[in-house]
């Protein structure tokens, strides 16, 4: 059952903003990268909504987005008062957006690493290829890249890729990204109450999804910086559970039972 916060919000939240895109951007502890994020995006893509789900931020993240919103009205915030973790926050943001009608659905994380110029061309290309109904935003394929991750990392997020593809037979090179633009149609055709992952494995479990619900996934290469500021959440329980996850399903799918 939602609570008083998040139905605060969906009175607030217009129906259907002038625009058709909503940007969902969960933050913990985000307070000095959304005071650049946010002005940068709607500066180069002024024709968006941003909704900003906030897990009570001990740092004032939430607090600091209020302040923005005076300047720009096409921001929300949802203050979910405790640390829950971004998948859900990505699911909520989701149900949000469908349910106020909105077109399509970015996924963006709040800690710079995803650049608003990228955002920019995968928008391009979705509107460009009109049967592209999931744009992920690739650091594996040509043109893709990373800045400043060590070779740890790298490697890791490699192996994990091939890996996924091995035991999922995806046909995306970098099912772990997390830049992504989702088509409201492809979005309804998931049941996203039985998305159960909680860590990097969302990212895996929703490409999924959309492979199974026959959406056309289309990769366009990203260059993916590492943060400046604030603390990573990755951990090796993270790892642990995309590991777990995607070789139950893969054993489901070899298994047919899937």
């Amino acid at each position: 059952m939602a609570n008083k916060k998040e139905l605060l919000l969906s009175s607030i939240l217009p129906m259907k903003s002038a625009t058709k895109r909503l940007v969902v951007i969960p933050t913990y502890n985000e307070s000095s990268n959304v005071t650049i994020l946010i002005p940068r995006l709607f500066k180069y893509i002024p024709d968006l909504s941003i909704l900003i789900v906030d897990d009570g931020s001990p740092d004032g993240t939430a607090e600091i987005c209020k302040k923005l919103r005076k300047q720009f009205p096409n921001l929300h915030i949802m203050n979910r008062g405790a640390k829950r973790g971004f998948a859900s926050a990505y699911l909520q943001g989701f149900n949000i957006g469908l349910n106020k009608g909105y077109d399509e659905i970015v996924q963006m994380d709040a800690d710079m690493s995803h650049r608003v110029r990228d955002l920019k061309r995968m928008i391009d290309v979705k509107e460009e290829i009109i049967d592209a109904e999931v744009v992920i935003g690739s650091r594996w394929i040509k043109g893709g890249s990373t800045e400043n991750w060590p070779i740890r990392r790298q490697l890791l997020s490699r192996a994990a890729n091939f890996y996924t593809e091995i035991m999922l037979n995806l046909h995306v090179s970098d099912c772990t990204g997390g830049f992504r633009i989702y088509s409201a149609d492809t979005l309804r055709k998931i049941d996203l109450d039985q998305i159960k992952s909680e860590g990097y494995s969302f990212q895996i479990e929703m490409t999924r999804a959309a492979k199974k619900a026959g959406a056309r996934i289309i990769e366009v290469p990203i260059v993916f910086r590492e943060r400046e500021n604030g603390v990573s959440k990755m951990s090796k329980a993270i790892v642990r559970e995309a590991m777990t996850r995607v070789t139950i399903w893969g054993l489901k799918r070899f298994l047919r039972m899937n």
